[in-house]
């Protein structure tokens, strides 16, 4: 793997990454030592993500500021306008 693409911040594996520190937490599985530094890791990635996901919401937000409110779209199936695709 290339060194620039370790050091882009992946979001989806950091949310399994934490997932799998909360459930060997919640198991048991590890020692209290073990479970302390799972914790702070799982705080790191915790904070790690709400960036992540706060920046998301920012960009988005610039979108909708320079082109418009966004406009919804009808997906249900009550009209004939190729709902059965």
């Amino acid at each position: 793997m290339s060194k620039k693409k370790d050091s882009v911040f992946n979001f989806e594996e950091s949310l399994a990454n934490l997932e799998s520190l909360v459930s060997a937490m919640e198991n048991g599985a590890l020692s209290l030592e073990e479970s302390l530094q799972a914790f702070e890791k799982g705080i790191r990635l915790t904070r790690e993500c709400q960036a992540a996901l706060q920046k998301a919401e920012q960009k988005v937000q610039i979108l909708i500021d320079e082109n418009g409110s966004p406009e919804s779209a009808n997906f249900g199936t009550d009209s004939d306008d190729g709902a059965n695709l």
